[in-house]
């Protein structure tokens, strides 16, 4: 991932979405100027691809996380912030370029155990059932999970809803 790409690309983002087309009276807040944070879906380039081209057809308007992933001490060690509505985020393809900017409209945490229909609808993938839904998260989390967690059927899952803002 290059940070020049991402900054040509929020840079795009904002003109088109007219994010701070003009200096406020104040002048420009960092927070209009400095990119959003910016990752992939998925744990491998090839799902990054596939999940990224559902958000952009618009099928993929959700995803769940495991909260233990934001809880553990990420480089600098301190835990990362889970998302809130109103958050931007840049989603990155399977090569590290930056392609989408979503917002996050809800985030609700939730037992693995109790997600329901609806959820896995959203999430776009496979043939969009609870089961597949369950199936799948369930793999995912045992093998990609925070250190020292794996999958549990009552583990908290972070979902989020977004919509695509750019390119639309």
């Amino acid at each position: 991932m290059s940070a020049e790409a991402i900054d040509l690309f929020w840079t795009a983002a904002r003109h088109q979405l007219r994010i701070n087309p003009v200096p406020g009276y104040l002048g420009t807040y960092s927070g209009e100027v400095l990119a959003p944070p910016a990752w992939s879906f998925g744990a491998t380039p090839e799902v990054a691809d596939e999940l990224l081209e559902l958000v952009l057809d618009g099928t993929k308007t959700a995803t769940a996380s495991a909260l233990w992933d934001y809880e553990a001490p990420g480089p600098d060690g301190s835990p990362e912030r889970v998302p809130q509505a109103g958050d931007l985020s840049i989603v990155l393809d399977g090569e590290g370029h930056p392609r989408a900017l979503i917002e996050t409209t809800r985030v609700d945490v939730t037992p693995f155990d109790q997600v329901d229909e609806e959820h896995a609808r959203l999430e776009g993938e496979g043939d969009r059932t609870l089961a597949s839904w369950r199936e799948g998260h369930q793999r995912y989390f045992t093998e990609h999970a925070a250190p020292d967690h794996g999958f549990e059927p009552t583990m908290p899952v972070v979902l989020e809803r977004f919509r695509l803002l750019y390119p639309v």
